[in-house]
């Protein structure tokens, strides 16, 4: 068991808060067969937890990717209705934390990861989104607006992540990290904590700030 103090926690929405897995495979293939992407190219880029523009990006020729990601949201955004499900541990650990001590910090665009949430009854106050960034996970930039827009000193918060990304973003950003083990093994999983998802995770928020407990 491990015990952070944080003013603030920041969330990866996909594979921490919510699971989409589903939805994403069926899309992603969906969207590989219409653009002629084969498996072998999809195995050549990072694809978890990074922003679809920049996957895009690596697949495509520059004049392809306006249309290409504009069409692989519609996918997305289409298939969330019973493709979207909340994670153990998420609902009763966000149920603990003021509104304005948490935010959700995501790769998704703004109208993707609000069709998430939505869905599965999660309304931040703070959402951090694709479409507010020059630069993706693993860049720091993401978690660093995250602290700013939460105004919270950046080695003040922790990070709870599940993809490699993400957690080198956090990392990069000053910040303790907390990785769940939902998407990626934990060999794979280079953090302050490691735990299997947030029914691992505690919460107790106060004038003080907020104590993680952990059970790894």
């Amino acid at each position: 068991m491990k015990i952070l103090h944080a003013d603030a926690l920041l969330f990866d929405n996909d594979g921490t808060l919510v699971s989409s897995m589903e939805s994403v495979d069926r899309c992603w293939a969906i969207w590989a067969r219409e653009y002629g992407i084969t498996a072998e190219d999809f195995a050549r880029v990072e694809l978890h937890g990074r922003p679809a523009v920049e996957i895009a990006a690596d697949l495509l020729p520059a004049d392809a990717v306006p249309d290409a990601l504009a069409r692989i949201e519609q996918l997305e955004v289409e298939d969330v209705a019973g493709g979207v499900v909340l994670l153990p541990g998420t609902a009763e650990l966000l149920a603990r934390l003021p509104a304005d001590r948490w935010a959700v910090v995501t790769s998704a665009t703004r109208r993707l990861a609000e069709a998430r949430l939505e869905e599965v009854g999660i309304r931040p106050k703070n959402l951090i989104a694709a479409d507010d960034i020059t630069r993706g996970k693993p860049d720091p930039e993401p978690y660093l607006l995250g602290a700013r827009r939460l105004g919270v000193d950046p080695a003040r918060c922790v990070v709870f992540e599940d993809a490699p990304a993400g957690l080198t973003a956090g990392r990069a950003a000053g910040m303790r990290t907390v990785a769940l083990a939902t998407t990626h093994p934990r060999s794979e999983l280079v953090a302050d904590v490691v735990v299997r998802d947030l029914s691992a995770v505690s919460v107790q928020a106060g004038d003080g700030g907020v104590e993680i407990t952990a059970v790894e």
